[in-house]
């Protein structure tokens, strides 16, 4: 790369932008590789032939971490200077060839480089993965920008060229990459001195750099002929074959259905799909040759839960969904990152509800990834969907819950306005114009706005390029049965300034009365009226929470949504997006908490999962921000959860047939965990009856579904005895879902010595990199375990900084993680402190947030803690003499 320089021939016009000069064009790079596992290197060649585009007398290509041995350029097939001078810049991870020469514009160059490279174990580049056994493999991961660590390269998103792949390797080694096999010879090794086979592969279609794979190691696969090409799941000896038979099928219908939909066939000769034993993502969507974390491929049908299969199918079929979504048709830059992820998420969604309409996931939707966009987007430090980023290593701190669920959440919104069919035609008509290029989102608009005949880009336009929403506040008037609405943008501490709050929201209603849903009404100014069909006696906005805004009613009205819901005239998304509304206003000083509590209350007789699983997130909102307070309020908020859930739990039961629905298994296991961890004698004593069986041998004792809750109660209340079980079943399990259910529950302990014992486990080499913030995040249960968490981060902090490179966007998690359960002003001062005059570089973004969340912590308690309490007091949770 080089820097932007406007006053230097050569450089991008971009303003801020780190990128490289724009005088040469890649075509196609003949890449060889050869992996060396006893010095973890590997050697390499790259002939990469260049199209000239303006005159140049030098070439600028990203580089990281590799030592350059030979280098040759030729225009036109003639040598133009040997040897070139190479200069390098580390701020920019760009090599320079100077060649005393001009580059004619026209001309065909090719530039060829030997090196040697680094086969590290940071999960980025081409690195080592190690097994169970210790043996390795080596993999690679190119996303955001970390191909320069594998090759010398143009390593940008737009431009794309097409590649020859050839892997060196020992016979017994699998080779692949993304096309298909070419063919096999011998030739001679650069790393043994003798013979190894070479595996070389067919001339890929054009693509970005960073979709480039390829993987040497002992694997071994499944296949099916479900779909017209073939599909394959890989995995090393001594993984079941049998665990990836669900990912199989559902990767043969998702490739089938999607070509369906788009009209459009996947364009590669074959797809294989590999579980990796180290990786720092969920997955990577490397054009045919999908890479995942083995959790997220490979599972157990017998032995696993509800929630890991449908984890497993949304993953396949989001990184399905990139296959056309940022591999066909990519952004132009990162800062459209989101069409790719936010596509790949809304797709996942879709074409889960087509293939498992049982499972409900758009109403999960609401409280899965909407409220997780609404959460972060809540921030004074979010970002726009669309995010300028300027330099390498800020790309990965925006793979956030924007790019991904503000991201599909728009795109759910716009296909809920335009319909679903002329959402779809739009889509298919995006992909036909822009295949095998580039595109911003003003592209994606055009496409919409042909199908539907709307125009898009004027509603959708502020939802990517600005920051945040609105919270739309409802006057009622009685006389004329109209509703006078008021955006503001919302923040989650409370106090929007008035330069925060210039930006007007297109804001689509989706007003629900007694006559249906009106998608049509959009608010465009700061304040609108708007009559209601029918009366004010049943009205409510944002019809199935399908928009982005959260609404202030008045406590009246509140109260008779709470009647319309126990009287079926409002949808399980209805439901569990007002109690989401009302709780998140409520932390924010747009009305009281015990208003809230009371609602709560009233739900009491919910019948539906989702529904539930919003109650039970707001329960445990209050009861993180009350963390620090007052051991008897805390324990008022124990009781008050356990009166509420108690019942239900028990109603439903926890024990689990064969072949139980899905939803009733996750509903038993919510329930299950939120009584048993509020207090419930019969929950935890049937709890210790299974673990004591589990500690014994019989595993099946626990059943899947119960795992984590069973594993929380018993660390929770048991002793080191137990917590050392749960750590011997973490090294012994045989899956890495129950490993990882392990791992996450051992921070459970009230236990100071145990805890100490949990945090070091995260750097003592028995943890995976990729799960250093598994053991981590269990101390959140304890106000004690948060402040020791927070200490131990200070003590290692230069071993993280260490094991945990920016570019991994493990350390930004591992620092969330850290210093998010604080609630008060001087933790808050603490942690600034700690940070004040340390290098921020790959974290400074996801810290902002933190430290924001702690603040909105914070003004909560301080407005609301006597509200709470009085409430608590008042419906006889907590005595006055205890205050």
């Amino acid at each position: 790369m080089c820097k932007f320089m406007a006053d230097t021939a050569g450089t991008t016009t971009t303003p801020g932008r780190i990128v490289l000069p724009t005088d040469l064009v890649p075509k196609h790079y003949d890449l060889t590789l050869e992996p060396d596992f006893e010095k973890f290197t590997f050697e390499g060649e790259a002939k990469i032939d260049l199209e000239v585009a303006r005159d140049c007398d030098s070439v600028s290509l990203n580089t990281l971490d590799l030592k350059i041995h030979t280098t040759s350029v030729l225009a036109d097939g003639v040598l133009v200077t040997d040897p070139p001078t190479l200069s390098y810049d580390a701020d920019t991870q760009t090599t320079t060839i100077k060649l005393g020469h001009t580059l004619k514009q026209g001309q065909k160059v090719r530039v060829v480089q030997t090196y040697t490279g680094e086969l590290n174990d940071k999960m980025a580049g081409f690195y080592r993965s190690k097994r169970r056994d210790g043996q390795y493999l080596a993999v690679t991961q190119f996303e955001a920008t970390d191909a320069r660590r594998a090759f010398p390269c143009f390593d940008e998103p737009a431009l794309k060229a097409e590649f020859t792949v050839t892997l060196v390797a020992d016979e017994k080694m699998t080779c692949l990459s993304n096309m298909d096999e070419a063919s096999t010879s011998t030739v001679d090794s650069k790393i043994t001195g003798g013979k190894r086979k070479a595996v070389k592969f067919n001339r890929s279609p054009r693509m970005s750099t960073y979709l480039l794979a390829f993987i040497v190691g002992e694997l071994k696969s499944i296949s099916t002929d479900k779909f017209r090409l073939p599909i394959k799941v890989w995995m090393t000896p001594e993984q079941k074959e049998e665990d990836g038979l669900f990912s199989l099928d559902v990767a043969a219908k998702t490739l089938a259905f999607y070509e369906k939909a788009f009209q459009a066939p996947f364009p590669l000769p074959k797809m294989d799909m590999v579980a990796i034993p180290d990786f720092a993502a969920g997955a990577m969507e490397n054009w045919g040759l999908i890479t995942y974390r083995v959790v997220d491929l490979l599972f157990d049908q017998k032995t696993s839960g509800a929630a890991t299969r449908e984890r497993v199918a949304e993953v396949v079929q989001h990184e399905l969904a990139h296959q056309w979504f940022g591999n066909l048709v990519t952004m132009d830059f990162w800062d459209g990152l989101w069409l790719n992820e936010g596509f790949a998420t809304w797709m996942s969604w879709y074409s889960c509800n087509e293939f498992y309409p049982e499972w409900k996931v758009w109403e999960t939707f609401v409280i899965d990834t909407l409220q997780g966009a609404l959460g972060l987007d809540g921030l004074r430090s979010s970002h726009p969907v669309e995010v300028p980023v300027h330099r390498a290593e800020d790309i990965n701190q925006i793979f956030d819950n924007i790019s991904y669920s503000k991201g599909s959440a728009v795109l759910r919104m716009i296909s809920k306005y335009l319909g679903e069919e002329a959402f779809i035609d739009g889509v298919r008509r995006y992909i036909k114009k822009h295949a095998w290029g580039n595109t911003q989102t003003g592209d994606l608009w055009a496409a919409l706005q042909e199908a539907s005949g709307k125009d898009v880009q004027s509603v959708m336009d502020v939802w990517t390029k600005k920051v945040g929403y609105p919270v739309i506040t409802v006057t009622e008037n009685e006389k004329d049965s109209s509703i006078t609405l008021k955006q503001n943008r919302f923040l989650r501490t409370g106090d929007v300034k008035p330069e925060e709050d210039t930006v007007l929201y297109p804001v689509i209603l989706g007003l629900k009365t007694g006559d249906g849903v009106n998608e049509e009404l959009i608010l465009t100014d700061r304040e609108q009226t708007f009559k209601i069909p029918g009366g004010l006696d049943f009205y409510k906005l944002n019809a199935d929470h399908s928009a982005l805004f959260r609404t202030n009613y008045t406590p009246g009205r509140l109260t008779k949504l709470g009647e319309a819901a126990r009287a079926g005239k409002l949808t399980v998304e209805d439901r569990a997006g007002m109690i989401a509304d009302a709780g998140v206003l409520a932390a924010s000083g747009y009305g009281k908490t015990s208003g809230v509590l009371g609602l709560l209350q009233s739900f009491n007789t919910e019948t539906q999962f989702v529904v539930w699983n919003e109650i039970l997130t707001r329960i445990n909102a209050l009861r993180n921000a009350w963390i620090f307070e007052d051991d008897a309020v805390k324990e008022a908020l124990k009781a008050f959860q356990l009166n509420l859930c108690s019942a239900k739990a028990h109603e439903l039961g926890w024990d689990f047939k064969e072949d139980e629905d899905h939803i009733l298994s996750q509903f038993k296991s919510l329930m299950f965990g939120s009584a048993g961890l509020a207090g419930d004698e019969k929950i935890k004593v049937a709890a210790r009856e299974m673990f004591n069986k589990f500690k014994q041998g019989d595993y099946a004792a626990v059943h899947p579904n119960l795992r984590s809750s069973v594993f929380a109660l018993i660390v929770r209340d048991g002793d080191e005895s137990d917590w050392q079980a749960l750590l011997d079943r973490f090294h012994s399990a045989p899956t890495a879902d129950e490993r990882n259910t392990c791992l996450r529950s051992l921070g459970r302990t009230r236990d100071p010595v145990l805890m100490a014992k949990t945090l070091d486990l995260a750097l003592n080499g028995e943890v995976k990199s990729q799960d250093i913030y598994m053991p981590l995040s269990g101390l959140s249960s304890t106000s004690f375990g948060i402040e020791q968490r927070f200490e131990w981060m200070k003590t290692n902090w230069a071993e993280l900084v260490k094991a945990l490179p920016p570019s991994m966007m493990m350390l930004s998690s591992v620092v969330s993680i850290c210093v998010s359960g604080f609630t008060k002003p001087d933790q808050l001062a603490a942690v600034n402190a700690f940070f004040t005059g340390k290098d921020k570089k790959g974290f400074d973004r996801s810290l902002d947030q933190s430290l924001d969340s702690i603040r909105a912590k914070a003004g909560w308690l301080e407005r609301d803690s006597k509200d709470v309490a009085d409430w608590l007091t008042q419906n006889g949770y907590l005595e006055k003499s205890k205050l």
